[in-house]
């Protein structure tokens, strides 16, 4: 991945938030519907991009897809997207009170 692409991806505000969300562990499509509060056709087609570019990797857990960021990231995709953090946080905070980007916070579906 060039770092052009990965500003393509992230430019996108529904994806830099997903990205952002899956640092703090993985999350299935309904935490992010909530999160984003974006239907889940719209959410889906979001991840299956960052799927496809490498960016995010999928877990089955029974009927549940977890995704989660690759773990392999260079180091250099990983310190973009720490720095981008704290500012998508508080701007979904901001922006949708009680909604919040933590780890363990899954929603009542999965």
């Amino acid at each position: 991945m060039t770092p052009v692409e990965l500003m393509k991806l992230l430019a996108d505000e529904t994806r830099l938030t997903s990205v952002i969300a899956m640092k703090s562990g993985p999350r299935c499509v309904c935490d992010l519907m909530e999160i984003l509060q974006l239907s889940q056709p719209k959410v889906s087609r979001h991840l299956a991009i960052l799927r496809e570019a490498g960016l995010v990797e999928t877990e089955r857990r029974g009927q549940w897809v977890y995704y989660s960021l690759v773990p392999q990231l260079p180091a250099w995709v990983d310190q973009i997207i720490n720095a981008l953090a704290p500012v998508v946080i508080e701007s979904v905070m901001e922006s949708t009170p009680g909604i919040t980007i933590t780890p363990g916070e899954s929603s009542a579906c999965c």
